[in-house]
């Protein structure tokens, strides 16, 4: 048995066991040294006020920035509290917005690109800093408002938000290492005179709960809006210096508030969150680096009609290009190279010797590679893969410049459910392209497809009526047909007169698919097997 089956057997029996990959997988794993961690917290600014980010920038998942759920927003797909999930907004509460958080770990993954960041992120709109004082967070929830005690228990029955930052934090460093906190908070606390001194309490707490050093911790405050309501706080903002030694402050010049005197705009909340960046790679002494663009692996681009070879995705890029879209060229879930070969070894993608070859392996959902092509003239293609797949659930998708050219292409099982046995499966007929440079990107919509090669060729002549008929009625005749949930445990046989009417009934009968709603994969069994995904949503 091959390394990578044993890997992807263990993983299959741990998630069938009900524990996640990453956990299981990771028990005894050191912390990455290269994963560098930051706790955010704070009120409404550093929560994300502006809930009209666009998606299509503020959205765009950056592959090196992680975050570490602290609420369950099941909503956003981030159901588990300490779990790791793309940093994407809105990272604190389920229905906030874009924080100064979402662009600090942006940039601090653009200035550091042998890095991964993750983010940590509790905070409460409106609150006192007594919130996050450990003795005092239960007296002070007594006497607030009904709004703000039902905001706080988002972080626990209790509304213990520094607890909450204390436990996920925990879990973090088992996968990385905690490199600092960012602050916004005081809004509220205009008049309360010992400020200074609760931030710095509630700052040592977590230094001393998770064995933190303060030399090595550098903690960035943020100044409110400029020119807003509480202008004149910012005096007290810049007097942490006088209470904790690694400190600095983010400037707000420049960036006024939407029109409350008290909240950043969406460009305001980017450029907070570049100032908080800086001024903590200051205090890591570390110097911002310039973008510099992905490129294509071998110098020029792949060429289409032709065969894209998975392995050789372009080379990353440093940085972010001025709309905001990253010069990344793949995003891995997890930063450890489970290959077994030393081709591009200094990347975090799974690559496995294959017998004629290189194939990527062990993937999961929402990991992606990208590939600069060129495609010679304007036209019709058939794409076509190399695939294996140990299970009948795993399933991939292709952009060109982020546009999806195909739905989820299912992986079927291949020849003696072996992740090392490849077969070529048509992808799609008649994908129209435009001649010119383009990016195509390798996205998988299900865990644990291997992928060898893309071909793109031209169609060649259509084939005969009769044998087109011929080939309509085979697929229409009545077959049996097996249904799976997403972990591959079958819920149940039955027969349809073909794939479409098979995917109907799966759809409409729930007593079929044994529960209401979530990702199904139904196989077309015998000769001809197939499978197909299905998501139904009510």
């Amino acid at each position: 048995m091959s390394v990578e089956n044993l890997k992807k057997m263990i993983a299959v029996a741990g998630v069938a066991a009900g524990f996640s990959l990453f956990a299981f997988s990771g028990v005894n794993a050191a912390p990455d040294p290269n994963f560098h961690i930051y706790i955010a917290y704070g009120q409404s600014n550093m929560e994300g006020n502006a809930t009209n980010f666009d998606k299509n920038v503020d959205g765009k998942e950056h592959p090196r920035v992680k975050m570490f759920a602290t609420t369950s927003c099941s909503n956003l797909g981030r159901p588990t509290v300490g779990e790791m999930y793309p940093a994407v907004p809105p990272m604190f509460k389920c229905n906030a917005g874009l924080s100064p958080a979402d662009w600090f770990g942006r940039n601090m993954a653009d200035s550091l690109p042998d890095v991964t960041i993750g983010i940590i992120p509790v905070a409460q709109g409106g609150t006192s800093i007594r919130l996050f004082d450990p003795d005092d967070y239960a007296n002070y929830l007594r006497s607030a408002e009904s709004w703000l005690q039902s905001g706080a228990k988002a972080y626990g029955n209790d509304g213990n938000a520094m607890g909450r930052i204390i436990e996920v934090a925990k879990k973090a460093q088992e996968k990385g290492v905690i490199k600092g906190i960012i602050f916004h908070q005081g809004e509220t606390d205009g008049g309360m005179s010992n400020w200074e001194q609760i931030v710095k309490k509630t700052y040592e707490y977590m230094l001393d709960q998770l064995g933190l050093k303060a030399e090595e911790t550098p903690f960035v405050a943020g100044e409110m809006v400029d020119g807003g309501s509480c202008k004149g706080f910012n005096t007290r903002v810049h007097n942490l210096s006088k209470y904790i030694v690694n400190f600095s402050y983010a400037s707000s010049k420049g960036y006024g508030s939407k029109g409350d005197g008290l909240h950043f705009t969406v460009e305001g909340y980017r450029g907070m969150g570049q100032r908080y960046a800086q001024e903590m790679l200051k205090l890591i002494n570390v110097e911002p680096v310039e973008p510099v663009p992905q490129e294509p692996f071998k110098g020029s681009p792949i060429a289409i009609p032709g065969k894209v070879e998975v392995e050789n995705f372009d080379k990353p890029g440093i940085g972010s290009n001025e709309d905001g879209t990253s010069n990344a060229s793949y995003s891995d879930n997890d930063s450890e190279n489970h290959g077994d070969t030393d081709y591009r070894k200094d990347t975090g993608v799974d690559l496995y010797k294959t017998a004629d070859g290189i194939a990527v392996g062990y993937t999961q959902a929402g990991e992606w590679l990208e590939y600069t092509v060129e495609v010679k003239a304007d036209g019709e293609y058939n794409i076509d893969a190399s695939v294996a797949a140990g299970n009948s659930t795993s399933a991939f998708k292709l952009y060109i410049d982020e546009k999806a050219i195909t739905d989820d292409v299912s992986v079927p099982q291949t020849a003696d459910n072996k992740w090392d046995t490849y077969e070529t499966i048509p992808v799609k007929e008649k994908v129209a392209l435009k001649a010119g440079k383009h990016v195509l990107k390798l996205e998988i919509t299900a865990n644990y497809a291997n992928i060898d090669w893309i071909s793109f060729s031209e169609p060649k002549d259509s084939i005969p009526a009769s044998i087109a008929k011929a080939r309509f009625d085979m697929i229409d005749t009545e077959g049996s047909f097996s249904v799976f949930d997403m972990q591959g445990i079958k819920l149940g046989s039955f027969t349809a007169k073909g794939m479409a009417d098979a995917m109907n009934l799966v759809k409409t009968d729930a007593k079929l698919r044994k529960q209401a709603q979530g990702v199904f994969f139904i196989r077309k069994e015998g000769a001809n097997r197939m499978t197909r995904k299905v998501v139904v949503t009510h």
